[in-house]
């Protein structure tokens, strides 16, 4: 399947499939649903479904009936990773995503930073009741 989405092309064909999920159930199966996620040479996630008519690939074929479809969905790195966790096995997500490390041990770091910045930082953890160390995280981590 061949979409364009936004200006961007999202090809079926010519994407790396990196996992696949189905439901189990059988196509004539209203809920039945397939889902697969590939990985383009930029290196942008979409995902491909299928499902029946009680799924969200649904069509509307007239004013009040529905039949099975397809999409192209493109998703970012974070929802990729979501649904891998939640549709793939743990050994499948480590090839697509690398290995998953479980150790929070600190690091002690050395940052320069104008002395404004440092202030600045300084008056946001005491305001909030946290360490200095313990805000840079959070500040660090917002966004990932």
């Amino acid at each position: 399947m061949k979409k364009i989405i936004n200006g961007k092309v999202y090809d079926t064909d010519k994407a790396t499939l990196k996992g696949t999920y189905s439901n189990a159930g059988s196509w004539r199966d209203f809920n039945h649903i397939e889902e697969s996620l590939y990985l383009k040479r930029t290196g942008e996630f979409f995902l491909h479904g299928e499902g029946g008519p009680a799924t969200r690939y649904a069509k509307r074929v007239d004013s009040n009936s529905w039949s099975g479809g397809s999409e192209i969905i493109p998703v970012s790195f974070k929802d990729a990773q979501r649904w891998a966790e939640e549709h793939l096995t743990a050994s499948e997500y480590e090839s697509i995503f690398g290995e998953v490390e479980e150790d929070d041990s600190k690091v002690l770091t050395a940052f320069n930073l104008t002395r404004a910045t440092v202030e600045k930082l300084r008056r946001e953890s005491q305001e909030r009741g946290m360490s200095l160390s313990a805000l840079v995280e959070e500040l660090a981590v917002k966004d990932a």
